[in-house]
């Protein structure tokens, strides 16, 4: 799988079939909409499922949203106080389709840990896995799926565009080096670099983007306000982007200064 900034571009979205499963208790019904197209960058959402209690005024949010987004409601009462039947429920269901092989791929949309296990299983079967939640997700389920994203990097669209804005006025008036990575991501960018590194020192971001996913599967360029590897990897003084124009279109490459 291709990663664009991180984005796929080896596949046929349209033929690779995936199974959203949606921890209700856990997850956003505000952001759905954003999870549904984030989801589509990899492959179809054939299959969406969200889990909960539906007698729980906790869940009246989803009620009003899984209409507009095909999503089919599965009922899980909660038996004991204290304990969350969902996560049980939604494993079951994804080891069903697991061995039905009615879905080429995963996303597990939560920020707990308890599915951890469940996308290692899916890995050692082959298939494409995916996680979305919130930054506070344990580093055991983040780093359990090929690729995670953090809930904070899908704005609605009016907000992502004020947010490119501010950021196109503060390139415009400082230095290209504005952004500060962090010294954990900048080393990631460098090993990744060195794996997809030619003997002329020069990479395609496409490979790099796929590397560093391997490394580490919830980096997102959109952390640092922007929407692509190509435009973070401009704010890094020791880097070049290089056009790479092959039959009209535009693989950018990176190389060293």
């Amino acid at each position: 799988m291709s990663l664009k900034g991180i984005t796929n571009t080896n596949m046929d979205n349209n033929k690779f079939h995936i199974a959203v499963l949606i921890d209700g208790d856990n997850a956003q019904p505000k952001l759905i909409k954003e999870i549904i197209e984030e989801v589509s960058k990899y492959g179809k959402a054939t299959i969406r499922r969200v889990y909960g209690d539906w007698t729980n005024h906790l869940m009246n949010g989803w009620k009003d949203v899984i209409n507009q987004h095909s999503i089919n409601p599965i009922q899980k009462f909660s038996y004991t106080t204290g304990k969350n039947s969902t996560d049980g429920s939604l494993i079951i269901d994804a080891m069903d389709i697991l061995h039905t092989q009615s879905s080429d791929g995963f996303c597990i949309v939560s920020s707990d840990s308890d599915y951890t296990g469940l996308a290692k299983r899916i890995r050692e079967e082959g298939l494409f896995v995916m996680g979305i939640g919130q930054k506070h997700t344990p580093e055991a389920f983040v780093k359990s799926c090929e690729v995670f994203t953090f809930t904070e990097n899908l704005q609605p669209e009016e907000t992502e565009k004020s947010k490119e804005k501010t950021l196109q006025k503060t390139v415009k008036s400082s230095p290209k080096s504005k952004i500060r990575i962090s010294k954990k991501d900048l080393s990631i960018i460098d090993k990744a670099f060195e794996i997809s590194a030619n003997e002329d020192d020069e990479a395609h971001i496409s490979k790099i983007g796929d590397n560093i996913r391997k490394i580490d599967p919830s980096f997102d360029p959109r952390s640092y306000g922007v929407k692509s590897l190509t435009r973070l990897f401009e704010t890094i003084n020791k880097y070049e982007v290089v056009k790479n124009v092959v039959g009209g279109l535009n693989h950018p490459m990176l190389r060293l200064k």
